[in-house]
C-alpha cells in the first residue's frame, strides 16, 4: 500500500507539475486572446449583472433549472473551499509571499477559461429523462467529438470526476472540517462527522431545488463574515499590511530579497505553488462548475459566461486574498516555514496573533461554511455525471454512498486518499480542456456579442 501511495504521489506531481500547469494557464491564455480579454473588456457589465438586482428567492429559475446568480452561488459553493484556507497557507508556506502574485496572474486568465466553459454549458444543455435541464462538460465534449474517441472522452471525464468529487473529495472535505473544529474546540470527530452528513443527506435529497436555494443564502453569508473577520484582523495588523502587499510582488520576482525563512525559495517555487493552489482554488478549466452554469436560465450563453468571471474574481481576488493579507500582516509565516506547519493551523495561527484564542475557532467555523458548501456543490457536479453515465435512477444510490464517504472523511485521514482526490482532480481537467480548445471558435463568436444558437 505504501508503494502504491508513493506511485500515486509521483504521478500525482507529474500531471500537476508537468502538464497541468503549463495546459491550464496556456490554456486561459489562447482563450484571453480568441475573446479580446473578455475579462477586462466586459468584467463592469458582469459585475452589474450579479449584483445589480439579484433575487435570494431565486424567482427567476425556471423549471427544474436555476436563476443565473443561484448557479453562480452554486458555482462559488463548490470553488470557495478549503483551498481559499488551507491551499493558500500552503501555497505561502511552500511558496512564500510571490506565490500570491502567481496566484492572481492564473486567475485573471483563468476568468477567460472558465467564460468559455460556461458559454459551452450553455450551448450544449439538455433535458434528462425526467425533463430536468442537464449540462456540463460531457455535453461538450460530445458536440466537440464523435465515434470512440468522443465516447471514450465522455466516460473518462464522469468516472474521474465522480471519483475526485463526489467520493475521495468530499472525504477530504468532511476531514478538513473534522480537524478544524477538533483543534479548536475539541469535539469528537464522529459526531461532527454525523452532524455534517445528516445535513448533506438533507439537502441532496431535495434535489436541485434545495441545492439552489441553499447556496444561493449561505455563499454570501459566508464569504460575508469570513471578510468581516479579516478586515477586522487587517485593521489590528494594519502597520504591517503595507510591507505584507510589497512582499507579495517582490517574492514573485525575488523571494530571496523578502528575507527570513523565505528567502531559502526560489522564484520557480513562488510560481509552482502559487498557479497550482490558485487553479485548484478556482476551478477554472478543471470542468466542474459548468455542471452549475448550465442550469441558468438567461437570455443567451454569452450572459452566464460574463457571470461565471466574477465567480473566479470573488474567489481568487477576494476571499482568498483576505487569507494571503491575513496571515502576511501577522508575522507569523516565517515560524510556520521554519516548523513546516503547513494548511489550515497557519491560517488559525494569523487570525489568533490578531484576535486571540477566538481566532483559531473564527478559522473552525469559516472552513466548516466553506467545506460544507463545497460538499454540495461537489455532490451536484458529481451527480450530473452518475445522471449522465448511468441514468438517473443510479443517483440514489450515488447520494447514499457520498453520505457514507463523508462521515468516514471524517474520522479517518488516509493520505492515499487525498493523494488519489488530488491526482484524479488534475486527470479530469485534460478531457476539458480538449474539448474546450476544439470548440473555441463558438466561445470567440460569442464573446464578440454574435448569435451562436447555430453554431
Amino acid at each position: 500500500m505504501e508503494a502504491f501511495n508513493n506511485t500515486v504521489i509521483a504521478v500525482d506531481n507529474f500531471v500537476w507539475n508537468n502538464i497541468l500547469l503549463f495546459v491550464l494557464v496556456g490554456t486561459g491564455i489562447f482563450f484571453t486572446i480568441r475573446t479580446r480579454f473578455i475579462q477586462v473588456r466586459r468584467f463592469p457589465a458582469a459585475w452589474k449583472r450579479v449584483f445589480g438586482g439579484f433575487s435570494l428567492n431565486g424567482d427567476k429559475a425556471g423549471k427544474n433549472g436555476m436563476s443565473s446568480f443561484q448557479a453562480l452561488a452554486t458555482a462559488i459553493a463548490a470553488q470557495v473551499g478549503t483551498g481559499n484556507i488551507a491551499g493558500c497557507a500552503t501555497a505561502l508556506v511552500s511558496g512564500g509571499p510571490g506565490a500570491i502574485f502567481w496566484m492572481w496572474i492564473a486567475a485573471f486568465f483563468g476568468m477567460a477559461t472558465i467564460y468559455g466553459e460556461a458559454v459551452l454549458a450553455q450551448k450544449t444543455r439538455t433535458r434528462d429523462e425526467n425533463g430536468q435541464v442537464t449540462g456540463g462538460p460531457v455535453y461538450y465534449i460530445r458536440k466537440a467529438f464523435h465515434g470512440p474517441f468522443g465516447k471514450f472522452m465522455e466516460i473518462f471525464f464522469s468516472i474521474a470526476i465522480i471519483l475526485a468529487l463526489g467520493f475521495m473529495g468530499n472525504m477530504v472535505q468532511s476531514n478538513s472540517i473534522t480537524d478544524a473544529f477538533h483543534t479548536a474546540f475539541g469535539t469528537n470527530k464522529l459526531v461532527v462527522g454525523i452532524v455534517i452528513a445528516v445535513v448533506a443527506a438533507f439537502i441532496f435529497l431535495g434535489g436541485i431545488s434545495r441545492i439552489a436555494g441553499f447556496t444561493e443564502k449561505v455563499v454570501p453569508v459566508m464569504a460575508g463574515l469570513y471578510l468581516i473577520g479579516g478586515i477586522i484582523c487587517l485593521v489590528i495588523n494594519r502597520g504591517n499590511l503595507l510591507p505584507g502587499i510589497v512582499s507579495i510582488f517582490v517574492g514573485a520576482f525575488s523571494p530571496r530579497a523578502v528575507g527570513g525563512a523565505v528567502a531559502g525559495i526560489t522564484v520557480r517555487q513562488a510560481m509552482r505553488y502559487g498557479v497550482a493552489r490558485g487553479l485548484f482554488s478556482n476551478e477554472a478549466g478543471m470542468g466542474s462548475t459548468p455542471h452549475a452554469h448550465a442550469m441558468a436560465q438567461v437570455d443567451h450563453p454569452q450572459d452566464q459566461g460574463e457571470t461565471a468571471m466574477v465567480g473566479v474574481f470573488i474567489d481568487t481576488f477576494v476571499v482568498l486574498t483576505m487569507t494571503a493579507l491575513v496571515i502576511l500582516s501577522s508575522g507569523v509565516l516565517d515560524g510556520m516555514i521554519e516548523k513546516n506547519i503547513t494548511g489550515t493551523p497557519v491560517a488559525q495561527a494569523a487570525f489568533t496573533s490578531a484576535i486571540g484564542r477566538v481566532g483559531s475557532g473564527f478559522v473552525a467555523v469559516c472552513l466548516l461554511f466553506f467545506a460544507f458548501s463545497t460538499i454540495i456543490g461537489w455532490y451536484f457536479f458529481a451527480a450530473s455525471n452518475v445522471k449522465s453515465l448511468l441514468g438517473a435512477k443510479f443517483v440514489r444510490p450515488f447520494s447514499v454512498i457520498v453520505v457514507i464517504c463523508i462521515v468516514i472523511g471524517a474520522v479517518l485521514k488516509v493520505e492515499l486518499v487525498w493523494n488519489l482526490s488530488d491526482l484524479f482532480n488534475g486527470l479530469m481537467v485534460l478531457p476539458n480542456l480538449i474539448a474546450l480548445l476544439a470548440l473555441n471558435g463558438i466561445v470567440s463568436r460569442a464573446a464578440r456579442g454574435k448569435d451562436i444558437s447555430k453554431a
